[in-house]
């Protein structure tokens, strides 16, 4: 897998877009505002083909360009069925600028697998953030992009629309039963790994709580 990443937009999203170089297919995960001109130049400049456009939840800071995005590449939008409707209805608090509605044509599940080439990402259904988060794993490439679920020395806001902190401690218990060494690539600020963050992990399973 090639993986690029670009931090965009008001809140410093990180964008990630992932190809199999071999077939050229690739996807793109939370397209923020500004990102459909990186997407492009890079999709160009290597001609990759997008195939997919996921969307780790529905905040406005992770799918403001998906409908560019869309509409430049073709490429279909997938998000969990909970949070469906932030992308068809955004209600952004606090955006600086408009976000456009974006139409998903497909459903993620958890355990379901997403395909591009001969890439594989598993779908894990990690509601907390939104009822509707999501991680993805890239088991063979020791890689999960956590979206807003896991940060690094930390977790995604509870208390937001859709936010729940009984569901956040459930997310993070089950992301703590992976290995330590598995990189983690979060939606907002620097990578991680499950063993760098395994003292306060295991202390929120331990706990069956959030700490302060």
């Amino acid at each position: 897998m090639e993986l690029l990443t670009r931090v965009v937009g008001p809140l410093s999203t990180n964008v990630h877009l992932l190809a199999d170089p071999a077939s050229g297919e690739a996807i793109a995960i939370d397209t923020a505002i500004p990102s459909l001109a990186w997407i492009r130049d890079e999709l160009a400049a290597r001609g990759w083909i997008l195939k997919l456009i996921v969307s780790t939840h529905g905040h406005w800071d992770h799918v403001g360009d998906n409908a560019a995005v869309a509409q430049h590449t073709g490429a279909q939008i997938a998000v969990h069925p909970l949070d469906r409707h932030r992308l068809v209805d955004p209600q952004p608090l606090f955006a600086p600028f408009e976000i456009p509605p974006s139409v998903p044509a497909v459903d993620l599940a958890d355990g379901g697998l997403i395909r591009f080439g001969s890439i594989r990402l598993e779908v894990l259904h990690t509601p907390g953030h939104t009822e509707g988060s999501v991680c993805l794993l890239a088991a063979e490439e020791n890689l999960l992009f956590s979206g807003d679920t896991l940060f690094a020395n930390g977790w995604g806001r509870v208390d937001l629309p859709g936010g729940s902190a009984e569901q956040m401690v459930d997310s993070l218990v089950r992301l703590s039963r992976y290995h330590d060494g598995l990189a983690v690539l979060p939606g907002h600020g620097r990578s991680t790994t499950i063993g760098r963050e395994r003292a306060w992990l295991d202390l929120v399973a331990r706990e069956r709580r959030l700490f302060a």
